[in-house]
């Protein structure tokens, strides 16, 4: 059990037996002087009670039983609750929590089915830094809730429908025309393919005429258009397999389900709203009016789900999959990592399909958004030529850079072990540099700061994994030499074990709330404190126990950084 979750239990006994119903509180200590941890809820329940604080905190104190878990307990202040846990229990939890199989993070004892929404390019293009933040913060979320034993599934709601494959039909009709049909099975270049078409609808009204014409025949399943849709999902569908797989990224094709998988539904969501009498005629479209939801000027802002030509919206695709995820699904919570701008439109659509009844009300509706990605002079990331910046391109650039940097701090390393030391680190930073920042906020891309082996950066958490692994390797160690106690005798020690049992407390952190800069700031803070540890405590020359001991200490460590960097989806290097 998390510490701090013990600790709350006792201290709501206690504060129950003093008379106060109250929220203990707890929290790690702030600073050192303070204890461990304090109970803070003291200030609160005593104004409840028309008590002073002091007097409230010593009858809690008289009857709080942490005899088993605390060397001191001291009220301060006004009426805070000090507490500093006792070093031989405290080195028990810590090896006890090594030799669990998920390092003392315990699975739910309720898990749900949560449908996690994530990544969803548009298939019309290549994926670029635009998908990048809802795809591999989707992912480290993702892995967090399956490591604490829930049922996600994942879906990839790409979009693969509307007027820009109408464009692209067209065009492939056209190229076929003229002998090159060679094209629509060995394309690569989806970006440049998608704007000569967009330049020619553009350009040409006869060739826009007949893509529209095209999504018409598309949406009514004509079965030309249909075979050469598929045609072209398939080759994005393959790009984008290739750049989840180099993110390592864990969707799949079967994660895969489109705007075109509700297709046949969207006649019935119109059917299933005008039944219950929630829709309204507005200009010839059809919709929906919320009284939650109105303008600047108190006008009420409509849900249209259906415009006068009888057309469909991504309001209308989103209720339908909303529908499918909260009935065929049987979701508890639904997650959606989509950008920040789509706020408005999530927050109705949510409000609509309550209303409608597509979602119980125990379900759990959840926009997680996100800000943009941008470059060092504070706009949206570009390339240097003001286009759009390809993910692959990113990768390898992040790969070529890393390159340098390994090969000049690591001259006697072979060309092999050079390349994959750069493939991995290149990735990490990247991937590392914007799970760290708090999701909501917009970000500056550095390739300097993201690569630098100072700071919270993925370089830097690779390298102290690295290290720790390296006086394994010093001492020609294997599993035979990881046995006794672990035991708290140095300060430095006591910090390292007190670091690391707080992994449980913030992996369920990042499963409730969907930030892994949390996760991020974790192992940062334990690498910084284990190389204290190291610099202070000699490991390999200590005599025993102390030399078991601190190995122990040691291999917690590293297990720890592994499991940590693996929920965010890097992968741990031995060597760097």
């Amino acid at each position: 059990m998390q510490i701090s979750k013990l600790l709350e239990q006792r201290f709501r006994q206690a504060f129950q037996q003093a008379g106060a119903d109250a929220n203990p509180q707890i929290q790690p200590a702030v600073r050192p002087e303070f204890g461990d941890y304090q109970a803070n809820g003291v200030m609160a329940a005593a104004k409840a009670l028309r008590l002073p604080p002091r007097t409230l905190a010593q009858s809690i104190v008289q009857v709080l039983d942490l005899r088993d878990i605390a060397a001191r307990v001291e009220i301060a202040g006004p009426g805070f609750i000090n507490v500093t846990l006792d070093d031989i229990w405290l080195a028990d939890q810590l090896t006890t929590a090594l030799r669990h199989p998920h390092l003392g993070v315990e699975p739910v004892r309720q898990p749900q089915t949560i449908v996690v929404d994530y990544s969803s390019p548009n298939l019309a293009k290549e994926m670029h830094v635009g998908h990048l933040r809802s795809t591999i913060i989707g992912d480290a979320v993702v892995r967090v809730l399956e490591f604490l034993g829930h049922r996600v599934i994942r879906q990839n709601h790409v979009g693969d429908w509307g007027t820009q494959f109408g464009m692209l039909i067209a065009q492939i009709d056209h190229l076929s025309t003229a002998g090159e049909s060679q094209l629509t099975l060995a394309l690569e270049d989806l970006e440049g393919f998608y704007r000569s078409a967009k330049q020619r609808f553009d350009s040409d009204p006869t060739f826009a005429d007949t893509a529209r014409a095209y999504v018409v025949k598309l949406q009514q399943g004509e079965a030309h258009c249909l075979a050469r849709w598929q045609q072209f999902i398939d080759i994005s569908m393959s790009h984008c397999e290739r750049v989840c797989e180099r993110l390592g990224v864990t969707l799949r094709r079967v994660d895969v389900k489109a705007e075109s998988a509700y297709n046949a539904d969207l006649p019935w969501v119109i059917a299933d709203l005008r039944e219950q009498g929630l829709l309204r005629e507005s200009d010839g479209a059809q919709c929906v009016f919320l009284d939650e939801f109105t303008g600047k000027d108190g006008t009420p802002l409509p849900v249209i789900v259906q415009k006068s030509d009888g057309g469909y919206l991504y309001a209308t695709t989103d209720l339908a999959a909303l529908r499918h995820r909260g009935r065929e699904l049987d979701a508890n919570r639904v997650l959606y990592f989509v950008d920040a701008r789509q706020s408005l439109h999530l927050k109705q659509v949510f409000a609509v399909a309550r209303r409608a009844g597509y979602v119980p009300e125990t379900c759990s509706l959840e926009h997680l958004p996100f800000g943009t990605m941008m470059g060092e002079d504070g706009k949206p990331f570009k390339t240097r030529a003001g286009g759009t910046v390809k993910l692959m391109d990113l990768l390898d650039e992040a790969e070529q850079r890393a390159y340098a940097e390994v090969a000049d701090k690591n001259p006697d390393l072979s060309e092999s072990e050079l390349r994959t030391i750069a493939r991995s680190v290149g990735v990490a930073a990247v991937k590392y540099a914007d799970l760290s920042k708090n999701r909501i906020n917009d970000y500056i891309f550095s390739w300097n700061q993201m690569l630098a082996l100072e700071g919270n950066t993925a370089p830097y958490l690779l390298y102290a994994y690295a290290r720790i692994n390296s006086i394994f390797r010093k001492g020609a160690l294997g599993d035979a030499h990881f046995t006794g106690q672990i035991a708290l005798g140095h300060p430095a020690e006591r910090n390292l074990g007190l670091a690391l049992t707080r992994f449980s407390e913030v992996v369920e952190s990042v499963a409730a709330d969907g930030y892994p800069n949390q996760l991020c700031g974790y192992l940062y803070e334990l690498s910084g404190v284990f190389m204290r540890f190291y610099e202070a405590c000699p490991v390999l020359k200590a005599d025993e126990p102390t030399r078991s001991s601190r190995l122990l200490l040691c291999r917690h460590t590293a297990a720890v950084l592994h499991r940590g960097l693996d929920l965010l989806g890097i992968a741990a290097i031995e060597q760097m």
